[in-house]
């Protein structure tokens, strides 16, 4: 992959970013916008857009889903209690021309971020994305791909 904005590939940690409970208080701010990994059978290892409506205990939040919707009525945004651990910012854009094979990167798909391996291309710009939790490959078109990041100890990092 060709990264056109090198400089986003990194986020500059928080003050002690090796502190948990630091890490942590970055997700604890009512309002913000965050990723919530599932922890569902089928579902596991996805992330979704969400946004933390407050604090529950000491290890948990409630959040409001951008993309899910609540079973009762399917109308309202899902909201439910999260472990703290499970939660990350929204990670950074990082523009790119283009993937090669075996890029590691998030496809999105029925309504979050799945991690996914390049395995081909076509000619009409879009790729084959092999998923080895599910071994499922499917065609995405780049607009719904990004660079894969990992958040550790308070920073992100590129992972290829």
């Amino acid at each position: 992959m060709e990264i056109i904005n090198p400089q986003s590939q990194s986020q500059k940690p928080k003050k002690n970013p090796r502190n948990p409970a630091k890490r942590r208080k970055i997700h604890q701010d009512f309002d913000h916008h965050v990723e919530v990994c599932s922890k569902e059978d089928g579902f596991l290892g996805s992330y979704y857009e969400a946004k933390v409506l407050g604090k529950v205990g000491r290890n948990k939040l409630m959040v409001e889903y951008k993309t899910l919707l609540s079973d009762e009525d399917g109308q309202q945004p899902l909201k439910e209690i999260v472990e703290a651990a499970d939660v990350r910012p929204v990670p950074p854009v990082i523009l790119v021309t283009g993937f090669e094979v075996l890029d590691k990167l998030d496809a999105f798909d029925n309504d979050g971020w799945w991690v996914g391996r390049i395995s081909g291309s076509y000619e009409d710009g879009k790729y084959f994305v092999y998923f080895e939790s599910s071994g499922d490959e499917l065609a995405y078109p780049i607009h719904r791909l990004r660079v894969h990041q990992e958040w550790e100890d308070g920073q992100w990092l590129v992972v290829r």
